[in-house]
């Protein structure tokens, strides 16, 4: 087994719930002030294959991750972005307040973790 396989598998996984509940905490924060979208999608979801995006969840950061493993022979850099929960900002009780708070919500979950 290659020593860098634990160290990888424990970046991949720590990586899923990241990106899972970053996106899970946009839609739940849009469902509390009142736009219900995400949820009328299934997007509302701590099922991380809800949320992969074929581009920017598996192919680049996969050419990323490969590219470098070859080249370097470790990883310094890796990009990538999952699908996009849909909230509709027309929705909120208070628009102009309300869509900062969701736009929050993401990065928020991810300090707090």
């Amino acid at each position: 087994m290659p020593a860098w396989l634990p160290e990888l598998a424990a970046s991949v996984f720590a990586t899923i719930i990241a990106i899972t509940l970053h996106e899970a905490a946009h839609g739940y924060a849009a469902r509390a002030l009142g736009d219900d979208t995400a949820e009328r999608a299934g997007r509302l979801s701590l099922n991380p294959i809800r949320h992969v995006d074929m581009v920017g969840t598996i192919l680049l950061p996969g050419f990323l991750l490969v590219s470098q493993l070859l080249t370097l022979g470790r990883v310094e850099a890796m990009f990538g972005w999952a699908k996009p929960v849909p909230v509709n900002f027309g929705n909120l009780r208070h628009p102009k307040r309300d869509m900062i708070w969701v736009a929050l919500a993401g990065p928020g979950v991810n300090l707090i973790q």
